[in-house]
């Protein structure tokens, strides 16, 4: 399957399970559960939420944007196992971008695990930089967190 047949649609109420279900699998001692994703979802409008879905509706990928003023936040950014390799991680960060930038943002920050290579190679091909280190931020396992800004046009 290629990215070419994954569809973009905003997130509704009705993907949390799938959602919370995907977090443990992806992100196990950092995964956002179902109330999470409520309150997130709450966040609306200032928070915006889309999902990747295959042909067959299941979900393949989500991202997530807090856009608060000039500065933008990426809150989420996920693909699943079955589908990495194929782009779209690089369509769900394009998307982001363009609703950030849409809504007036002149920068885009995040925080990514250091340990995280396929993530942080990701954000350099889309011109993120590292502002900074927060040192042992991820627990357990005392993993540094980067945070990563992105000037937008």
């Amino acid at each position: 399957m290629s990215a070419v047949a994954l569809g973009l649609r905003e997130l509704t109420w009705t993907d949390i399970p799938a959602l919370a279900a995907a977090e443990r699998e992806l992100f196990a001692d950092d995964a956002w559960t179902e109330p999470t994703w409520w309150a997130e979802l709450a966040a609306r409008p200032r928070r915006d939420y889309l999902v990747a879905t295959a042909l067959d509706g299941s979900l393949a990928g989500y991202a997530g944007v807090d856009c608060a003023g000039d500065t933008a936040d990426v809150m989420t950014i996920a693909v699943g196992t079955a589908y990495r390799g194929m782009g779209l991680g690089d369509r769900l960060l394009d998307e982001l971008v363009a609703r950030a930038t849409a809504r007036g943002a002149q920068a885009l920050l995040l925080e990514v695990r250091a340990d995280n290579a396929p993530a942080l190679a990701l954000y350099a091909r889309h011109g993120f930089q590292e502002l900074s280190v927060r040192r042992r931020y991820y627990q357990p396992g005392d993993v540094d967190a980067l945070v990563l800004r992105r000037r937008l046009p």
